[in-house]
């Protein structure tokens, strides 16, 4: 991990209707780290999660990512911004139902264009390495919950992301498998370098991040000093 900040939010604001939603928020992420975002219930994290992804786009202030301004590109750039540089794991998985484990891991590849059969070897790869072996041709109505939520994240993270955003990821699991899935997110993040902003309001899965910064009534609150901008 290194301090220098690869995405990052400036006096961002966001409101839905007449309700604030982010009220001048910032926020600094250093590459290779892994942030916490935490918060109660609707205080604003996961709509800050969903601004510096692209996902949404602010009132006002800047969201900026590898040099880039997100918040002015065109829909179309935001698109292939979050397609080819991001990876998402949400609370309950959110796999194609029709498709298999292998081809849900595999789908950012080929969305991204690449050939079915490197996409599927790909893959492959995850099961091993997540403890899914066998599971390759099920359905995600055949998986258990923690066995779904490994396969979006082998999902998340099968394209080498530069940013893996993780909205609750452990929100549907029990504890037990909650915590498995998040020795391996960050056994993974770490051996692919890959940023982590991870959304909870959990204390202990806050405690797998470097860092944690807390969104009260649209404010974030950091808990200690943010990577500074060069």
């Amino acid at each position: 991990m290194t301090d220098q900040p690869v995405i990052s939010a400036h006096n961002v604001s966001l409101s839905f209707g007449e309700t604030p939603a982010l009220r001048s928020a910032n926020v600094s992420v250093a590459a290779g780290e892994i942030l916490a975002v935490m918060g109660p219930s609707g205080s604003g994290k996961s709509t800050l999660l969903h601004c510096l992804a692209g996902i949404l786009v602010p009132d006002s202030g800047e969201v900026v990512f590898d040099g880039r301004r997100v918040d002015t590109m065109p829909e179309a750039d935001r698109s292939a911004l979050r397609r080819e540089r991001f990876g998402f794991v949400f609370q309950f998985g959110q796999l194609v139902a029709e498709l298999t484990a292998e081809e849900n891991i595999a789908l950012p590849l080929l969305l991204g264009g690449t050939r079915r059969s490197v996409a599927v070897k790909e893959a492959g790869v995850w099961f091993e390495r997540l403890g899914l072996e066998g599971l390759q041709r099920r359905r995600s109505g055949e998986l258990s919950g923690g066995q779904a939520q490994r396969v979006a994240l082998a999902r998340g993270l099968v394209a080498h992301p530069d940013v893996l955003f993780a909205d609750e990821p452990t929100g549907s699991l029990d504890s037990l498998t909650g915590e498995r899935v998040m020795d391996l997110m960050v056994d993974a993040a770490r051996h692919q370098g890959t940023t982590v902003i991870l959304v909870t309001h959990e204390a202990r899965v806050a405690a797998y991040a470097d860092r944690e910064v807390i969104v009260r009534d649209g404010n974030v609150i950091s808990l200690r000093a943010e990577p500074v901008l060069s």
